[in-house]
């Protein structure tokens, strides 16, 4: 993590010159304003990940003698066949469609996504899933 925390405050020190460079030419009060919030959000992250690499224990990333396979692991479980994702993309998808288009589009797009919330919740209470 020490590795990130530095990573990040760079960047923001990065985003700085270029935002301070950037409003004294462009004299943009947009973009200025954007450059700053970038930097501000930047050195936050760098902050905590330098504050947080020194509450836990050295991780593989932080030993250059590590190999990558060192902090390999469980990555998680995934549901093999599950279709909600899909629902809920489409969903999505008609939701921000109807931004562009018109509200009435929402009607559709709503029990879509509300399907699909409800599918993905209660996917394994289920079917060939549930528990007998």
């Amino acid at each position: 993590m020490k590795v990130q925390g530095k990573m990040f405050l760079w960047l923001g020190v990065f985003i700085l010159a270029v935002a301070i460079l950037y409003g004294v030419w462009a004299k943009e009060p947009a973009g200025t304003t954007a450059l700053f919030m970038a930097f501000g959000l930047s050195v936050m992250v760098g902050y905590y990940l330098a504050f947080t690499a020194k509450r836990v224990d050295a991780m593989a990333q932080d030993d250059t003698e590590a190999d990558v396979a060192d902090e390999a692991g469980e990555v998680g479980f995934f549901s093999p066949h599950s279709w909600q994702p899909l629902a809920l993309a489409t969903g999505g998808a008609l939701a921000f469609l109807a931004v562009a288009v018109g509200w009435w589009l929402m009607y559709f797009s709503a029990p879509v996504i509300l399907i699909g919330i409800f599918g993905w919740v209660f996917e394994y209470y289920r079917g060939e899933n549930q528990n007998q």
